[in-house]
């Protein structure tokens, strides 16, 4: 019996993405999300207690439509480093080794995310400290022209340690990411394939929006302590344990401090990583020599075609 295909895009479905694939699909994601992503970090760091659309209208009304995207250059720095390295560590790994379990995928993705999270944390730190900005009075802005001019500064006034603030939590946060994303994504993929469900984009979808859920629950606690970290003054905190100590004084719920911010951003940007991963890959991928395991699977990089 043959599983029917819809033809809003050509598929091949054996082709194998890139290793750089991930890092431009989270590119152009991120150039869609990015006010979302800003309102995020502004919701996590606010004192006073405004909503996400009275957040967004304050921003608009005192700056303009355009301090929506401030910080846009740092974003995009964050992609092509912490995103990139990611997904390209798991392409990678996925061709030479098993990921026919969720155990496998899980032990893979862990690696790949901590190792991006170290890679990408300069980069995540101007783009927090470049969102924060549109919040302070004018006085207290550090007013990074763009992402070089923000490395250049802090490597000057901080010292080239200090683009490292918070690495620890951003690679702790890029495991629990990339788990939530890349293994949760593949496996719920393969799973719905199995269930019956054609392989077109709407399971492609189903799937992504899965991996986004798991994704926003596995990082948010470590996602606020590391934007409050990374933006923090010097001396505002003592260690990474005093900011755990700080925030959990607020209550357990201030650790999901913009929880619906977070998935509001992540889930859009996560299911068109995902549509714009699988148009690249479809379409400029390329055909590996066949993988030897001990399991017959489907996953993201090596779908078999469907069988009669």
């Amino acid at each position: 019996m043959s599983i029917r295909r819809t033809s809003l895009i050509s598929y091949n479905q054996r082709r194998v993405a890139r290793w750089y694939f991930g890092g431009v699909a989270s590119s152009i994601a991120a150039l869609i999300t990015h006010p979302l992503d800003l309102m995020k970090v502004l919701v996590q760091t606010q004192v006073d207690k405004l909503s996400l659309m009275a957040t967004t209208r304050k921003i608009v009304r005192e700056q303009g439509v355009l301090a929506l995207y401030n910080g846009i250059s740092a974003s995009l720095m964050r992609q092509y480093t912490y995103t990139l390295a990611r997904f390209g560590i798991y392409t990678f790994g996925a061709g030479v080794v098993d990921t026919s379990t969720m155990a496998r995928k899980t032990m893979l993705a862990a690696v790949a995310g901590g190792i991006g999270g170290y890679v990408g944390a300069p980069a995540d730190l101007i783009n927090v400290r470049l969102q924060n900005d549109v919040k302070l009075p004018v006085e207290k802005r550090r007013n990074y022209k763009h992402a070089i001019d923000g490395l250049v500064r802090i490597t000057q006034e901080e010292g080239w340690r200090s683009l490292f603030n918070g690495s620890s939590m951003t690679a702790l946060r890029g495991m629990f990411m990339t788990v939530g994303q890349i293994a949760f994504y593949e496996q719920s993929k393969g799973t719905l394939i199995q269930m019956g469900m054609p392989q077109n984009m709407g399971t492609y979808i189903v799937a992504s929006v899965i991996s986004a859920g798991s994704a926003t629950t596995l990082t948010q606690p470590i996602d606020v302590v590391k934007t409050r970290r990374m933006n923090a003054r010097p001396g505002e905190y003592r260690n990474l344990a005093d900011v755990f100590i700080q925030t959990s004084k607020e209550g357990p719920l201030a650790f999901f401090k913009g929880f619906i911010p977070s998935l509001t951003r992540l889930m859009p940007h996560t299911v068109m990583l995902f549509v714009f991963l699988e148009y690249l890959r479809t379409h400029f991928g390329y055909l590996p020599e066949p993988k030897k395991t001990g399991h017959r699977h489907v996953d993201r990089y090596r779908d078999e075609e469907p069988k009669d």
